[in-house]
């Protein structure tokens, strides 16, 4: 038995490892507005998800009138170079084809800009599988996850919330679906953890693409 009749994907740690391209147009970006050296791409990862603004204010204190042009600069990068270093994770295209012969809506909600959603889902080939691909604004208009899952809603006309899932890596995934009214199922193998997934509020928490098809199919019962 479905669960759910639409199901929205986030993009990075959801459909596609982009770590490489975010870490290094963060670091470009800190680097030529800064003048910061963070040779270590690891330390990075926490800008994988939340919008970068956020992350800029919150780990390197970057004040409020220098957020905006550090966010262009990180464009420059990930618009010219970034957006090309991401890879598919492994099971995603089969899964978005399972889910679509069995008749769900799909669609993505990221909180990355619209375009980069669009440009990376057709490099990849896989952007035929989603009806709507919604994404944040480039300006501080619609960047948090509750606002992109609203317009998601708008755009594809729901009105039972009942019926829609978000499927999510990270905390950032799990609470805006929560203010959102939706459920949120959350994955293993992105950039959240488990433990983190579970105390912002999903539903349930899968380690492949496949188990995440059989709980939405009902074919699974629910684990954290």
């Amino acid at each position: 038995m479905k669960l759910k009749t639409k199901i929205l994907f986030d993009l990075d740690g959801t459909l596609v490892d982009s770590q490489e391209g975010i870490t290094k147009g963060v670091q470009y970006a800190l680097k030529k507005d800064l003048g910061i050296e963070e040779p270590d791409l690891k330390k990075l990862c926490c800008f994988i998800g939340p919008p970068l603004a956020l992350m800029f204010k919150e780990k390197y204190q970057v004040p409020d009138e220098k957020i905006e042009p550090l966010v262009a600069t990180y464009r420059v990068y990930y618009d010219s170079i970034g957006q090309t270093q991401c890879k598919l994770y492994p099971g995603i295209e089969e899964l978005l084809c399972h889910l679509k012969e069995q008749g769900y809506m799909l669609g993505v909600a990221s909180s990355k800009p619209e375009g980069n959603c669009v440009e990376i889902l057709k490099h990849h080939g896989v952007a035929d599988y989603f009806d709507y691909i919604v994404g944040a604004s480039l300006g501080p208009e619609r960047r948090e996850k509750v606002l992109v899952l609203e317009e998601a809603f708008r755009r594809m006309n729901v009105t039972n919330r009942s019926e829609i899932v978000l499927v999510g890596d990270t905390k950032y995934d799990a609470e805006g679906a929560h203010k959102a009214g939706v459920d949120c199922v959350g994955v293993t193998y992105g950039f959240g953890t488990r433990e983190e997934l579970i105390a912002a509020g999903a539903v349930a928490v899968f380690d492949t693409p496949q188990e995440v098809e059989e709980y939405l199919n009902g074919t699974e019962h629910e684990h954290k």
